[in-house]
């Protein structure tokens, strides 16, 4: 039956059924794409990230709705070329609006074996989740846009008004090189009134999030000179300064005594937050007894709304091979989180100032290997967030969350620049027991049946809105 011929709770019904009925085939398309080892870093084999392309495209080309499915690649630099990537299109028509479903099919190394309770790549069902690297993060957000396509077309037909793109990313774990010329190459065809990008957590098995925030990210590289060359440390210690002397107290100087950022120009968001315990906030970061936590406020003010200034590397001598000398320079890593609404670019100038301007003894400051990337506020008043949350509630049985993530998606500021009129939308299929990127990552079955009948139901709303 045409959606025409649906009242909205027969469609949201029929919708229900047919993504329930076609979980068996769901489970054994996404089984047979954890399988691929499709990891983009440099070290792994290019070819597995080929394979699972071609097993996207072959997915997407059996929904019979697309106008066309191909495997692309586009351009990092002058010299280098991505990870393939899948895009197809189908254009719309009576009025109604195009959407843009974005998943990444390449998944993060594995790590060691023996951190698995069972092979990494074979996908396993234990309880309630499915256990594999990528089973959630992200070939689950794959096949909710294959399943939820799925769906609607057994319901409805596949005359659809709506427009649809597709855009299965082959390297967002290895930092989405190539996903600004992507974009540039492809705008024509990834054009839409909204984005979907299934690459997100929901607040609980039981209850959905839309993410409404993410957190900028600046990082560089930090070198504090004192010397032109390494000196005996007996004969000139306590005259001469070392380099880490300088360095350790200028880094000293980022925090407040509580472990708040104290670097002027650096804001916060200023936003209502859920209430979380900070028990909880110890138990899921693993934080050992007797170690306090840092920051002020409520707890998710801390871990979305707020700047963060973290060390994450260090380039000195190991103690093993440490001798009597005074270091003439040490570098250090620095990765920033930028609150949402703040450039990262002003975040940057922010930290330079400061380092500059707090650096002791005269010491030299040189600062390289910086990258950005832009923090992202939602219009949760905007057609799609109020389409999307509909449809979340329809399909969970609850009030979705309005979530903000302490990471970041740099990409999703690469999406902003080319389409500045559409309205993105960040769900997924993950929940906290998920452990993306971790040893074990799992996807929880039911989550998953709900992820795919939101997004099923999200398209049939999107479809009506043509009539």
């Amino acid at each position: 039956m045409s959606e025409a011929g649906q009242s909205r709770d027969e469609t949201t019904t029929a919708l229900a059924d047919a993504v329930q009925a076609g979980m068996p085939q769901t489970l054994a398309d996404l089984a047979d794409l954890v399988r691929i080892p499709s990891v983009s870093w440099s070290a792994f084999d290019p070819q597995h990230v080929q394979r699972s392309a071609d097993a996207v495209a072959a997915l997407l080309r059996g929904l019979e709705v697309f106008d066309a499915v191909d495997v692309a690649w586009a351009p990092i630099g002058e010299t280098g070329v991505g990870q393939p990537a899948v895009i197809a299109r189908r254009r719309a028509r009576g009025g109604a609006p195009t959407v843009l479903l974005y998943a990444h099919h390449d998944v993060q190394p594995p790590g060691k074996d023996e951190d698995w309770q069972t092979p990494p790549f074979e996908p396993t069902v234990r309880g309630d989740r499915l256990y594999a690297r990528g089973a959630a993060d992200d070939k689950a957000g794959v096949m909710t846009h294959v399943a939820a396509i799925r769906a609607l077309t057994e319901t409805i037909g596949r005359d659809l008004r709506l427009g649809l793109a597709v855009f299965i990313e082959g390297e967002e774990e290895f930092g989405s090189r190539s996903f600004g010329s992507f974009l540039a190459e492809h705008k024509d065809a990834m054009a839409a009134d909204a984005i979907v990008v299934a690459d997100s957590d929901n607040w609980s098995v039981d209850v959905p999030s839309l993410t409404v925030g993410l957190r900028g990210n600046v990082t560089f590289r930090l070198t504090v000179s004192t010397l032109g060359h390494a000196s005996h440390s007996g004969m000139y210690g306590g005259g001469v300064p070392d380099a880490m002397l300088p360095l350790v107290k200028l880094l000293a100087t980022l925090h407040d005594d509580d472990g708040s950022v104290a670097v002027d120009g650096m804001a916060t968001h200023q936003a209502d937050v859920p209430e979380f315990p900070e028990s909880r906030l110890r138990e899921d970061a693993a934080v050992l007894d007797g170690v306090s936590l840092i920051g002020r406020g409520p707890v998710l003010s801390r871990l979305w709304n707020q700047p963060t200034v973290t060390v994450t590397g260090v380039d000195a001598p190991s103690v093993a091979n440490a001798s009597n000398t005074l270091l003439p320079a040490v570098s250090v890593r620095i990765s920033a989180r930028v609150a949402p609404g703040q450039r990262a670019r002003d975040a940057f100038d922010a930290l330079e100032r400061h380092l500059r301007r707090h650096v002791p003894f005269g010491a030299r400051v040189e600062i390289d290997d910086i990258a950005l990337g832009e923090p992202f506020l939602v219009d949760t008043g905007g057609w799609a967030a109020v389409e999307a949350k509909t449809a979340m509630r329809e399909a969970w049985g609850a009030e979705p969350v309005e979530a903000g993530i302490g990471g970041s998606i740099p990409f999703i500021a690469d999406l902003v620049r080319e389409f500045p009129d559409a309205q993105i939308l960040v769900t997924g299929v993950e929940d906290p027991d998920t452990r993306a990127h971790s040893p074990n990552e799992s996807l929880h079955l039911g989550v998953f049946r709900r992820a795919i009948l939101t997004e099923a139901l999200l398209l049939s709303r999107l479809n009506a809105r043509g009539r």
